[in-house]
């Protein structure tokens, strides 16, 4: 199902990448079959005499094109009606809509007002979407203690986003003490929910040593993890530790895979890195490696480490790991 997406950027990540906030639209049983005029005038009727629930219920139908045409601007008028009647849910996707221009130019200043709503009575998604735009300066005056403060109140609640963008505020020191112990924590939190970006940051605090002892064997697991979801700067970090024999065996076919499938999606560090391990390597070992790379995404990069037997090369020293 079609989904509306913030276009707001999170925090600065270690490591690289944004995290996103997502309209609550997980509403497929509300969902109207298509060309079913009677149930849609039904509902409208319910939504005209004031019924909260189902003037919510058509905007997020409207927004998602659910058995109606797309229309934003219908979306906007039925999510305004139930706001108006203090519905935090409407709140919170006119502030997506507002912070997204769809529908209505894009405005930050109206989608924060229209988060801190939401945020105020404990809606989870709008207490992070307002401290993303705390930490950037969207709509707000840049505020990295309020940015603290309301992704606190989601992580709280078991955002994963919220979890990881802590961990990022503790990493810089932004409106907290710096502490990669605390860092840890919140990373450790989102990684557990499956967060792709925070499993990679984990790879790189075990990898370093910060927060916790040095420990290569929990930076390749993270890595790995990470990778699994596709997440191409732990694809060129888990071929680097492959290479180098760090928390795994040194294999330099499967380093130069997951180089080749990092590669593929333009992280230049995985390209020199495949291109030196290359150097050292035997035609079939090289073709062994893409033709893993190639089953690899083709399985959704499930089992990707099986493998022919191949001899191994020489020793290579790859590229610094990517930040």
């Amino acid at each position: 199902m079609k989904r509306l997406l913030v276009c707001l950027l999170a925090v600065l990540v270690l490591g690289g990448g944004v995290a996103q906030a997502m309209v609550h639209a997980n509403l497929a049983e509300q969902s109207l079959a298509q060309h079913d005029p009677e149930a849609l005038m039904w509902r409208q009727l319910l939504a005209t005499q004031g019924n909260v629930r189902v003037q919510y219920h058509l905007g997020v139908i409207y927004a998602n094109g659910q058995g109606v045409p797309q229309d934003y601007y219908e979306a906007l008028r039925w999510f305004r009606m139930a706001a108006a009647q203090g519905n935090t849910l409407a709140q919170y996707n006119l502030g997506v809509m507002y912070a997204n221009g769809q529908g209505v130019p894009r405005d930050y200043a109206a989608a924060a007002q229209w988060f801190h709503l939401a945020a105020a009575k404990r809606n989870a998604r709008a207490q992070y979407s307002l401290g993303v735009m705390y930490a950037n300066g969207q709509g707000v005056t840049q505020n990295f203690e309020e940015a603290v403060k309301w992704q606190l109140l989601a992580a709280t609640q078991g955002v994963a986003r919220a979890q990881f963008n802590l961990g990022v505020l503790y990493n810089n020191g932004q409106g907290v003490p710096q502490s990669y112990q605390e860092a840890m924590k919140w990373y450790s939190l989102a990684a557990a929910q499956g967060f792709a970006r925070a499993q990679f940051n984990l790879g790189q605090m075990y990898e370093e040593g910060r927060g916790v002892p040095q420990d290569y064997l929990a930076a390749a697991k993270w890595f790995r993890l990470a990778a699994v979801q596709g997440y191409a700067e732990a694809q060129n970090n888990l071929g680097r530790l492959y290479a180098e024999g760090r928390g795994v065996t040194q294999d330099y076919v499967r380093a130069c895979m997951w180089f080749n499938l990092a590669a593929a999606k333009g992280v230049s560090a995985a390209q020199r890195n495949r291109d030196e391990a290359a150097k050292r390597m035997t035609p079939p070992q090289i073709a062994e490696a893409q033709r893993m790379a190639r089953n690899c995404e083709l399985r959704d990069y499930k089992n990707c480490d099986e493998r022919d037997t191949v001899t191994e090369p020489g020793s290579v020293t790859p590229q610094q790991r990517s930040n």
